[in-house]
């Protein structure tokens, strides 16, 4: 039964999600039978040496006259606070808060243990270093430390970094949650807790939200014009997507819950309704989602805000002494830096531009310029764009305080910022001087079969120059007039040209960058340095990265599409046949969420090695999701990245994941 219990569905979720790998197999103990239901001399009981949810220096556990152990656990009977035991069996109870002191001298650390009483003689069954919350294993460790029985670095290394998540969201009220059921599951993209009312739209959330009603933003999948939507809600949900996609990604930079890739989902957008686990939700309906699990429940669960104490602080502080990678944070706005900031993050290490260009005087002139006749139009356009993306970047200067910004220019294809409603359409149309049709037929002209390895990246800078010649010039122009409000700080300006696959694409746009930049510096009669660096994130960069070295001042390896060409995966698609690959045990983890190291993994290894030797002042890190999931932090401090770069709020967890791996060795 025990050898049985290692492959049932629930063992190998909970592998999954704790990095267990299923080749491990496991071991069964054989002991002595020892019986607590032979009559009231007899018991059982389960006892924690510190309280699991505080970390308080208490004696915690529950306690069964007559009665074997699953009777405590299973809940069939009422079970007694451990003191009663006591009044019970005096002379077993002395002896196991004995036991109990010299176990957790021993193991240096909180214990889970099992026990028995026979015929009123005490038997220890098991003992385990004990499950905490994330709140618990704080105080746990500030307090081991302060009895002397752990140094600092002992200390860090027992704290779960993926744990520090609960402390940073809301989380569902405890007693709440153990009595819902779910609807369904999905992945759990972004984590914390959210309850409102359904809505369908981006528009329908802005507008819900500014009315004061919590909602919950549920589509098939989000684009970048749902930004402003996905901000008004509590919470996102979606159909299709995973752990990379553009929900996944974005909501975890907002810290917004949000559930991805729930297939289960019948939805109907058209008339706001969808369905799940047999029941319909239309648009007003309450549910549930929980980031973290990836559960969907009917209705509303209250949630609990999180909370932050003094030992985070003691903690952190701890884990800076003895970390040597650098952690920078993923944010495209003022506010997502600040958060990050608050939260220890050394710079900016990928600005995404492109979530700038959505508001809407924005869109209407990138809509302008996409839809150009002549350069001198598609000039113009930009033209209307520059001050808003340089004051865009002035505030980003501004919150980081001349710690590094590294921004990345436009990555995304040309499509996703036409527009697709008739309205918008239409106004375009009259803009332009065109007809509906004329719009409509470069429209469908734009449509790629596979966007993902289309027209993006760096090909757009060298079929539209004057797009990277824009940027280049708001990114100078916003580090001149910063550096001059302050003097002290330190700005120079990192330029990310993505998607790279060939060095002389890097050079083609790397001109343009130099000799616009150069030109902006001279006309201000300044000073300032600037960096232009690519990221790696196409396995023929990885192949060729000594030539593309020798161009660039900088790597920052870009995991999320490294991995989706490394594997022939779409990181939007695969969550709909990965659990089969579970099953069947070719797949142990989602490699979108945690780095594969033997292959994707071996090509950032190889342009490591090809790239530092052609180029000894290059600076490397990582910029993709896997910047924040700890064991891919371990695994960058082995490669000798010099930083990584996540989320806002995965900060604290990169941050801690890199102390570990430095105390580790």
């Amino acid at each position: 039964a025990v050898f049985r219990s290692w492959d049932n569905p629930r063992a190998n979720v909970y592998r999954r999600d704790n990095d267990i790998p299923y080749s491990w197999g496991t071991a069964v103990n054989v002991q002595a039978m020892v019986f607590g239901n032979m009559g009231e001399d007899c018991g059982t009981g389960v006892a924690f040496t510190r309280d699991p949810a505080t970390g308080e220096k208490k004696l915690m556990g529950e306690f069964l006259t007559n009665a074997q152990g699953e009777d405590v656990v299973a809940g069939v009977r009422t079970p007694m606070p451990i003191a009663e035991m006591a009044d019970k069996f005096p002379a077993a109870y002395k002896q196991f808060i004995e036991v109990c002191a010299t176990l957790e001298d021993h193991y240096h650390d909180m214990q889970d243990i099992e026990f028995t009483v026979e015929n009123e003689k005490l038997y220890i069954l098991q003992t385990r270093n004990g499950k905490r919350t994330a709140q618990a294993a704080l105080q746990i460790a500030v307090d081991l430390v302060a009895e002397g029985r752990k140094t600092e670095q002992e200390a860090i290394l027992m704290i779960d970094p993926r744990n520090l998540d609960t402390l940073l969201h809301p989380q569902f009220d405890v007693k709440a949650i153990k009595a819902a059921t779910p609807l369904g599951r999905g992945l759990g993209a972004s984590p914390g807790a959210a309850c409102g009312q359904a809505v369908f739209t981006a528009e329908d959330a802005n507008a819900w939200n500014e009315a004061g009603k919590k909602v919950i933003l549920v589509r098939l999948e989000t684009s970048p014009e749902d930004i402003t939507g996905m901000k008004a809600a509590q919470g996102i949900l979606t159909v299709r997507g995973g752990m990379t996609s553009h929900a996944a990604v974005v909501a975890r930079g907002m810290g917004k819950c949000c559930v991805s890739g729930c297939g289960d989902i019948a939805m109907d957008e058209e008339n706001k309704k969808f369905t799940l686990g047999g029941k319909t939700f239309v648009e007003g309906d309450f549910i549930s989602i929980d980031g973290s699990t990836g559960y969907i429940y009917d209705g509303i669960i209250p949630t609990v805000d999180a909370e932050i104490s003094g030992n985070f602080g003691t903690i952190m502080g701890w884990t800076d002494k003895y970390r040597r990678l650098k952690v920078r944070t993923n944010a495209d706005t003022p506010s997502d830096a600040l958060k990050a900031r608050e939260l220890g993050a050394e710079g900016i290490g990928l600005c995404r531009t492109e979530h700038m260009f959505f508001e809407a005087e924005r869109i209407a002139a990138f809509r302008e310029m996409i839809f150009a006749d002549s350069v001198e139009d598609r000039e113009a356009a930009l033209e209307k764009i520059l001050p808003h993306q340089q004051g865009d970047f002035e505030k980003l200067y501004e919150a980081l305080e001349g710690n590094p910004v590294c921004i990345r220019f436009l990555d995304p294809p040309l499509h996703e910022f036409v527009p697709t409603e008739e309205a918008d359409i239409a106004h375009l149309a009259k803009v332009q001087g065109k007809s509906v049709e004329e719009i409509k037929a470069l429209i469908a002209s734009l449509h790629e079969f596979n966007p993902m390895m289309g027209h993006r990246g760096c090909r757009l800078a060298v079929t539209y120059p004057e797009i990277a010649a824009m940027q280049t010039k708001a990114v100078i122009r916003a580090a001149i007039n910063i550096q001059k409000a302050h003097p002290d700080w330190n700005i120079v300006p990192e330029i990310m040209i993505p998607l790279v696959g060939e060095v002389k694409e890097l050079k083609y746009v790397k001109k343009v960058v130099v000799e616009t930049a150069d030109a902006e510096i001279a006309a201000a009669s300044v000073n300032l340095k600037y960096k232009v660096g690519t990221m790696i994130e196409i396995p023929r960069a990885c192949l060729t990265a000594d030539e593309i070295a020798a161009n660039a001042d900088f790597f920052s390896f870009g995991t999320n599409d490294l991995t989706q060409m490394g594997f022939g995966l779409s990181r939007d698609d695969a969550a709909k046949f990965l659990d089969a690959y579970y099953d069947a045990k070719i797949y142990e983890f989602d490699p979108f969420a945690r780095l594969d190291q033997k292959g994707v993994g071996k090509l950032m290894k190889m342009a490591i090695e090809l790239g530092k030797p052609a180029n000894k002042d290059i600076h490397m890190g990582i910029c993709g999701e896997h910047g924040g999931d700890p064991s891919s932090v371990e695994f960058c401090h082995e490669l000798g990245l010099d930083y990584v770069s996540c989320s806002p709020f995965r900060v604290p967890i990169a941050r801690l994941a890199a102390a570990q791996a430095a105390i580790k060795g």
